[in-house]
């Protein structure tokens, strides 16, 4: 069993952690960090198990942090990317809008990213969305060149080698689980499943589990994890030549979740989705997954059944879409008319960590929480991913101050 003491922990080893890892170890690179990750590789969930999306930042709210984050954390993504040689592709976004009733949340969302300075965004007319993407019907759309994809588990790799490298006395330590987490005089010490861990400051990004490893740490919240699982379609070989890049409907602005779209991915194929359901299972990546604790803390939490009363009709569509591939299909000709169940064939799913309040809403921005000089990341949704190094820039000020 190891028993030792390092500068830094950060625990969990997903794009957060790891850019975190980084960042940490580029500002110290004296000081030791070892990253814990209760799985035994890097992004196993939320980080492997995502579009592979770089956002442009068109969609948040200025001045959020969101919106604050995501344009930096993407060019400093990109440069870390040409720098390393990870496959990325700044390929380019089309938001489109299929009904009249779309036309004003169009309009919003290009606000938005007039405000965010979202660069190279123009409206392009229904001959100009067809000379981008053939196969797709639209009324209007929203160009957003600076949108691409990359692969994220490649970058968090990347993150936690150069972290080695930097400092032989930092380390990843896969299949370490914390167990608890006791603070006292300025030092937290972790009970390990690989034995007892302290430093000075330790920063949980544990995803999924975040409201967990908080309350392990003391830290009262006012918000509960709910896991929403995304399942994905995929285009056949046959029919894949149908998208040329990513094309996203108008979302609909009572949810955080940008609807079901076409992405096209870094290592190739276009995937189709996803969709959003509560998941009876946090980490759980089959439609039948169910693990009772989760289920239990999620139904025992008064926030999770207001949600489901403010949102029953969306939620009994988006059921019904989950076990019908007919209807998973019809929510996508709503954008390619011409699409047909046999153009797709079923991929893979994902979990997404959703921070609910007391009252039932969706926390939309990022979360992060101060708690015996420790730092908790509890919500780090989409745009997470795309702006990890700016997120961690903010965190190791945090961390340090």
């Amino acid at each position: 069993m190891l028993n030792k003491k390092y500068d830094f922990i950060v625990v969990g080893a997903g794009i957060v952690g790891t850019a975190t890892a980084y960042k940490l170890q580029l500002k110290h690179p004296n000081k030791s960090v070892a990253i814990l990750e209760k799985e035994a590789k890097v992004g196993l969930h939320q980080t492997g198990r995502n579009s592979g999306v770089m956002h442009s930042g068109i969609y948040y709210t200025p001045d959020s942090y969101k919106a604050k984050n995501c344009k930096n954390g993407r060019e400093q993504l990109v440069e870390f990317a040409k720098k390393y040689s990870i496959k990325y592709d700044i390929c380019g976004k089309v938001i489109v809008a299929t009904k009249q009733e779309d036309l004003s949340i169009l309009e919003e969302i290009y606000a938005k990213g007039l405000e965010n300075k979202t660069e190279g965004i123009q409206f392009l007319s229904t001959d100009e969305i067809k000379e981008k993407e053939p196969f797709i019907e639209a009324i209007k759309a929203i160009w957003v060149p600076t949108a691409g994809i990359i692969d994220y588990v490649a970058v968090s790799n990347k993150f936690v080698e150069l972290v080695e490298s930097i400092n032989p006395e930092s380390k990843l330590l896969t299949n370490c689980k914390v167990v608890n987490v006791s603070s006292k005089e300025n030092v937290t010490e972790l009970e390990t499943s690989l034995g007892n861990f302290t430093a000075e400051k330790v920063i949980f990004c544990t995803g999924l589990q975040s409201d967990r490893t908080a309350e392990k740490d003391n830290l009262k919240l006012d918000m509960h994890i709910v896991g929403f699982r995304g399942d994905y379609f995929e285009l056949t070989d046959e029919a894949s030549h149908k998208i040329n890049n990513l094309v996203y409907p108008v979302p609909d602005p009572k949810y955080p979740f940008l609807g079901v779209h076409f992405t096209r991915m870094i290592h190739g194929g276009v995937e189709c989705g996803p969709n959003a359901v509560f998941t009876f299972k946090r980490e759980g990546y089959k439609r039948t997954s169910f693990s009772f604790r989760d289920t239990f803390e999620a139904l025992t939490f008064g926030g999770t059944w207001k949600l489901f009363f403010k949102n029953w009709r969306k939620g009994i569509d988006e059921y019904k879409r989950a076990f019908s591939k007919r209807l998973f299909v019809n929510a996508l000709k709503h954008m390619m008319p011409s699409i047909t169940p046999n153009d797709v064939q079923p991929s893979r799913a994902g979990v997404r960590a959703q921070a609910i309040d007391y009252d039932g809403n969706m926390v939309d921005d990022f979360k992060i929480m101060k708690q015996n000089g420790n730092i908790h990341v509890l919500n780090a949704p989409s745009p997470a991913a795309t702006a990890c190094m700016a997120i961690a820039d903010e965190i190791v000020d945090v961390a340090i101050n």
